[in-house]
């Protein structure tokens, strides 16, 4: 089976915050802060400022990929009251501990990596330049999908019982 290619994608970086927190249970916690169209000349995990236990951090760049076939979820995104972004974080077990995984404006997708597992999801409020680009995909490639439904098949238990019969002289 292929993987389907996006159709287009967006150039994004991301910026986490690690902090100390107040319990012994955790070192530290990371978590993605905000988004931004285009990239950075900064490498990724760069600290882009630090006070106390709290430092922002440049996470790297990433693309969110856009498909044809998800217009409808991006669509459903962009008229929520909070169009939004989530990015996810993967453990890597080096240090930094995680790498960017992805980023997706796809709220099906964002909302099935959110389910238990190590992974970091977060989602942000989509920066209006985000939002402009996605709201334009859909514009140029959205396609209305009918809903039919679909008239059911009465099952005929008369034939089913002659098949039952049939099944027990052969087998039986």
């Amino acid at each position: 089976m292929t993987e389907a290619r996006p159709f287009e994608s967006i150039p994004v970086g991301v910026v986490v915050e690690r902090r100390r927190p107040k319990s012994a249970w955790f070192d530290l916690i990371w978590r993605p802060t905000s988004i931004f169209g285009g990239t950075s000349g900064a490498k990724p995990w760069t600290v882009l400022s630090e006070e106390g236990d709290l430092a922002l951090i440049y996470a790297g760049a990433t693309e969110i990929e856009l498909y044809r076939s998800e217009t409808g979820n991006y669509r459903q995104n962009l008229e929520s009251p909070m169009p939004s972004v989530w990015v996810i974080l993967q453990p890597c077990g080096g240090e930094p501990p995680y790498k960017l995984a992805a980023v997706t404006v796809d709220p099906a997708e964002g909302e099935g990596l959110t389910e238990a597992g190590a992974a970091i999801v977060e989602m942000l409020p989509m920066p209006e330049a985000i939002r402009e680009k996605v709201a334009a995909f859909v514009g140029r490639y959205h396609v209305e999908q009918v809903f039919e439904k679909r008239e059911r098949v009465r099952a005929d238990p008369e034939a089913l019982a002659r098949q039952g019969r049939r099944h027990r002289q052969t087998h039986g």
